[in-house]
């Protein structure tokens, strides 16, 4: 296969990375590794403080919000077991009917580990005309906690629905009250309101929890150090892991020989920390980082390089999946196919020592899958043809590099990840529907106007506005509905799926928050500005102070 001479391609012009090499080199004098045994002693120490207040009755709010604490300064998995332990001793004791304080705060937290605690207990929040109680409108704290709880509703959740719309303009008129400019409640509910902390992604609510806590008078001094030095520690091996792939994708010149495509290594391990950050996901994590690399470069080629015959070639060379195909193919898919196969055997060594080699061939399943529909969007591009919403919910969503994503963030995940996993994965359960739908929907909304300045397949939003011939904007408002119904639906789903263990349902969920991340408002993934820049440094560069 030949290069197309004289072929006027679709240029994308995406800017060049940011970061330049900086992630090439991990220095060695960085790594936090004299800090464990300190870490190893504060934990001990927090350990017989949980199952202390396990069977005292009257210190089961502070163990509630000691474990909330835990879990939002980013150290839960330290505690899995006693957090575990603790939140079944209360399932047990108090079924639905919670005796304690911090009502808002026990419904969040059961319901974030899938305990399908009732809404019922808010009821006493109403008088008896239905309005929510006077004295609620001027206590913050329990404004802020109500609000938090209301993200962990299910569809028909009448007063969860109700108390959010109350919260958020009630928050919202105190934020901007005089009185309280500038405070650290007004930041506190201004953040709120930008972002619940359902929708956060752990890693950086530790450290914005961690900036909180801190100040507070109730502040537990052990946690807190804890909190920061696991934050370093666990930040030291995330460099680790950073320049360890960054290596690899320098190795290839991407920006070199791929000038078409994305240079985005450093913002995908950020997506990839996004989905899971804990030390025993290491490999996971490189491997995911390395998949979404490879998915960018993927996307560019097919949407922002190849022709529709190059990539029906290149299409069946990567279903052939065999060295022997490179010959074939001109040098920029030549890479991109050296890539791939690079990319599989380096994850095949580390998945044979674990007894689980044969689980990325799944992975390729949904692989092929996702690139056989970027080939019919080629087409659909090359014809110049809107495909109905049906035809692009098809391509697009059930079968779409999100469900890809999805199912390659399992790869040596360990002994909690089976054939099973995968083969509910793939089935696409409602679940990861709805988890896909969102990234989907979230993407079509601040990328498609770009991409239709090329020549590129019809967005969602087009095929929308052709399908029920309304205007952009009325398109808009229904996707950002469907966006706020999906999380609603993954809620409900994860408290449904009994049979689905609770780290494979948080890889759902954390997808979705990446996504609230580098897809809200605008495309931060490809137009890295301030905000991404900030994380990116927070969590891969600069440690906490102590």
């Amino acid at each position: 296969m030949s290069v197309q001479v004289n072929v006027k391609r679709p240029n994308a012009n995406f800017p060049p990375s940011v970061w330049g090499d900086q992630f090439f080199k991990y220095d060695e004098r960085e790594d936090q590794s004299g800090l464990e045994k300190v870490v190893e002693d504060l934990k001990d120490k927090l350990r017989q403080e949980i199952l202390g207040k396990l069977n005292v009755p009257n210190q089961h709010t502070n163990l509630l919000r000691l474990i909330d604490s835990i879990q939002r300064l980013g150290i839960a998995y330290h505690f899995e077991e006693e957090v575990d332990r603790t939140l079944h001793h209360f399932y047990d004791a108090y079924g639905d009917n919670w005796t304690g304080g911090a009502t808002s705060v026990w419904f969040r937290v059961m319901r974030q580990r899938s305990f399908f605690v009732s809404s019922d207990v808010f009821k006493s929040y109403k008088d008896k005309n239905g309005a929510f109680m006077e004295n609620l409108e001027n206590d913050i704290a329990g404004l802020l906690e109500l609000y938090e709880a209301t993200y962990l509703r299910v569809p028909g959740e009448v007063i969860l629905d109700d108390a959010l719309a109350f919260t958020k303009a009630r928050l919202d008129e105190i934020s901007n009250d005089p009185l309280w400019t500038n405070s650290m409640v007004s930041t506190q509910i201004i953040e709120a309101l930008k972002q619940p902390m359902h929708k956060r992604l752990p890693r950086l609510e530790a450290l914005r929890y961690i900036a909180f806590y801190q100040q507070q008078d109730s502040c537990n001094e052990s946690l807190l150090k804890l909190a920061k030095m696991g934050f370093n520690l666990l930040q030291s091996l995330h460099k680790k892991e950073l320049s360890h792939v960054y290596k690899w994708w320098k190795s290839f010149d991407v920006p070199a020989n791929l000038p078409y495509a994305r240079n985005g290594m450093v913002e995908c391990y950020f997506w990839s920390l996004g989905v899971f950050f804990e030390p025993k996901y290491s490999h996971s994590r490189m491997f995911l980082a390395k998949v979404l690399s490879m998915a960018t470069i993927l996307d560019d080629t097919y949407d922002a390089y190849g022709t529709y015959e190059e990539l029906e070639i290149f299409t069946a060379a990567i279903h052939r999946w065999s060295v022997t195909c490179l010959d074939a193919l001109p040098e920029k898919y030549k890479l991109v196919y050296r890539m791939l196969l690079s990319l599989y055997e380096d994850m095949e060594k580390i998945l044979a020592k674990m007894g689980k080699a044969h689980h990325l061939n799944y992975v390729r399943e949904a692989m092929m899958e996702y690139i056989g529909c970027y080939l019919k969007e080629a087409k659909w591009a090359n014809e110049e043809y809107i495909p109905t919403l049906e035809e692009h919910k098809e391509v697009t969503t059930v079968s779409s590099g999100y469900k890809f994503t999805l199912i390659a963030s399992f790869a040596g995940m360990g002994d909690g990840i089976t054939d099973e996993t995968f083969k509910w994965a793939l089935t696409m359960p409602p679940l990861a529907k709805a988890c896909c739908v969102l990234c989907r929907v979230m993407d079509d909304i601040v990328t498609h106007k770009e991409e239709q300045e090329r020549k590129h397949v019809a967005s969602g939003i087009q095929c929308y506005m052709k399908e029920f011939d309304v205007v952009e904007q009325d398109v808009y408002n229904v996707f950002n509905t469907k966006v706020k119904d999906a999380w609603v639906e993954m809620n409900e789903e994860s408290l449904k799926c009994k049979d689905v263990k609770m780290p494979v349902i948080m890889r759902v969920i954390n997808l979705a928050r990446v996504m609230d991340v580098l897809y809200k408002n605008k495309d931060h993934f490809t137009h890295v500005g301030p905000e991404l820049i900030n994380h990116i440094n927070s969590l891969v560069v600069d440690p906490i102070k102590a």
